[in-house]
């Protein structure tokens, strides 16, 4: 696959994460820096520059000792050539880092077939319902408002630790809870460690990666969710013939089992090089940006932005401000920073994403499939969807941009949400045939969730930790995370009883005009930051403008030029 574009990577490489016999072997460098070879009369593999037979190498194969240079480098040239490594130890770090996003969206999906068996056998109210749905995301606010702190003095990765083991927690109280008041305690659980893993996850990713890349790998969260929800889903279908009282606690204890990964991971990943700095390890972060870029000279250059940045210049440690201090008074840039990374953040949850997720069966149900196990078999295609559609974004995020896909996104999911309010509304009226009105809701409810992870389902995440100056980032993506799950709990919570009020219809009318309003929101207040590194953004942001720019992108595609 070495002639497919570098983007294409991450993709490859989940692909053979999840399924491993889909590994393959791929010649290092591709078929450019081979045809060279061959013209100087070299038929050696490709390797280290000295034709020693290294050049075959696992995609994944960390610790790999195969080379890379780049296609214009010197041959005879023994400097540190370390991008193919340094592409693997990022691409597993973002893995690793992500696995926390596999609980959220396990258990969004999960608790979508689970509320059946779990009314039957508990015989709880449709207000207990609600509440039991929506209290884990207004809870995960609390862990998110807690997480931007935590990270910032025990350090981004044993973030990402504690945040599983207090999941683990919820998910085991949860799964052997005897009565409704047992299930929400570990429900409130489940919910706090669900906000320290959404919160840091992108954080700790976008430190990490480098610019060309940046889009993609943080993008990986979002991935992680919507495979969690497909898994939730799958495992609702798989659990469902269980008596009513076995079923339902054997799918949420499921979700203990990615959170058991984590542990292993902190021993692979790193801490982040931006942490360290503020916490002058100057030397501990050159040890990790020496793994995370190509050359000794990239690593000095990230250093020196990164000081300077974190107001950490010969040996002076960073003296924290008062952080929140600042989001009270907000000087005018950070202003406009907190405008988009909130709103983006907000417009992600109010445009009802949980709700069509969380309630996909009742939606269904209302549009007239009637046995369980169609219900469960639909979500299980909405789930597909979901999932399918991330990787577009990931293979399109790092070359479009962030804005052209928020419009293509919020756009078509305004229409889909239209659709699906209009579908339901003509069923009501029985003014189409059943088919039908079944057809265009299931179609609807897809093309939703499909849009939605084209674009404001991972940019959200990708922006909010994007904008931010480096020593606000954790907390002020804290923020924004509250946001997002305040937004969540409060449109899971009052789903049921809009739909009593006014139709499930209405509420979706209503949803599709929101989405409407977010793509106003985006054209006014978001900036694009395809492209940028993270100290260039705050420079934009500071500017209120975007500066005039040409890119020219070198012959593999690692770095932009900045031309004024």
């Amino acid at each position: 696959i070495s002639f497919l574009p570098e983007e294409l990577f991450p993709i490859c490489g989940l692909l053979f994460f999840l399924f491993p016999a889909l590994r393959i072997r791929i010649a290092e460098g591709g078929r450019e820096r081979e045809r060279r070879l061959m013209s100087l009369g070299d038929d050696k593999p490709v390797g280290d520059g000295t034709g020693n037979g290294k050049g075959i190498s696992m995609l994944l194969g960390l610790g790999r000792k195969g080379k890379y240079g780049r296609i214009d480098a010197d041959l005879s040239d023994d400097g540190p050539r370390r991008g193919i490594e340094s592409k693997r130890y990022i691409f597993a770090c973002a893995i690793f880092a992500s696995l926390n996003s596999v609980l959220l969206g396990y258990d969004v999906g999960v608790m979508s077939g689970c509320i059946i068996f779990i009314q039957k056998d508990l015989h709880i109210t449709e207000v207990q319902q609600e509440v039991l749905v929506g209290c884990l995301s207004i809870l995960s606010l609390v862990g998110s408002l807690a997480a931007g702190r935590t990270s910032d003095a025990i350090g981004r990765k044993w973030t990402i630790g504690l945040a599983a083991i207090i999941f683990q927690t919820g998910a085991a109280i949860m799964a052997f809870a005897p009565s409704f008041q047992v299930l929400i305690l570990g429900r409130l659980l489940a919910g706090v460690g669900i906000g320290f893993g959404v919160m840091i996850a992108p954080v700790y990713i976008a430190e990490i990666s480098p610019t060309v890349s940046r889009g993609s790998f943080t993008s990986f969260p979002e991935i992680f969710i919507n495979l969690g929800i497909l898994l939730g889903y799958i495992s609702n279908y798989v659990f469902s013939g269980l008596s009513e009282h076995i079923s339902w606690r054997i799918m949420l204890g499921i979700g203990i089992l990615p959170s058991v990964f984590i542990g292993f991971a902190l021993f692979v990943i790193p801490e982040s090089p931006r942490w360290l700095v503020m916490q002058n390890r100057v030397e501990e972060a050159r040890s990790v940006l020496m793994r995370i870029n190509e050359n000794d000279k990239e690593v000095e250059d990230r250093l020196r932005e990164i000081e300077e940045a974190a107001g950490v210049v010969k040996g002076e440690k960073y003296v924290e401000k008062a952080v929140w201090l600042e989001f009270l008074r907000p000087s005018p840039t950070l202003h406009r920073m907190l405008i988009t990374g909130i709103g983006i953040q907000c417009f992600q949850q109010i445009t009802g994403i949980d709700a069509t997720v969380y309630y996909s069966p009742t939606i269904l149900k209302n549009a007239g499939i009637e046995s369980d196990s169609k219900l469960l078999a639909a979500t299980v295609a909405v789930g597909m969807t979901k999932t399918a559609f991330i990787l577009v974004a990931i293979l399109l995020i790092d070359r479009v941009g962030r804005k052209p896909l928020l419009y293509v996104s919020t756009i078509g999911m305004t229409v889909c949400l239209f659709c699906l309010g209009l579908s339901l509304s003509l069923l009501g009226n029985d003014l189409v045939s059943p088919r039908v009105g079944i057809l265009g809701a299931i179609l609807a409810v897809c093309g939703n969730v499909a849009f939605f992870s084209v674009g404001i389902g991972p940019i959200c995440w990708v922006l909010s930790s994007e904008i931010f100056p480096q020593r606000l980032r954790a907390q002020a993506v804290a923020l924004g995370t509250v946001g997002n799950r305040l937004s969540s709990g409060l449109i899971a919570m009052s789903f049921l009883s809009m739909c009593r009020a006014i139709t499930v219809a209405g509420t979706f009318f209503i949803f599709s005009a929101i989405s409407a309003m977010s793509v106003i929101f985006i054209n006014m207040h978001v900036p694009e930051t395809k492209g940028k590194s993270l100290e260039q953004i705050e420079m934009l942001l500071d500017t209120g403008r975007e500066w005039q720019q040409i890119e020219v992108e070198l012959g593999d595609a690692e770095h932009l030029v900045q031309k004024d």
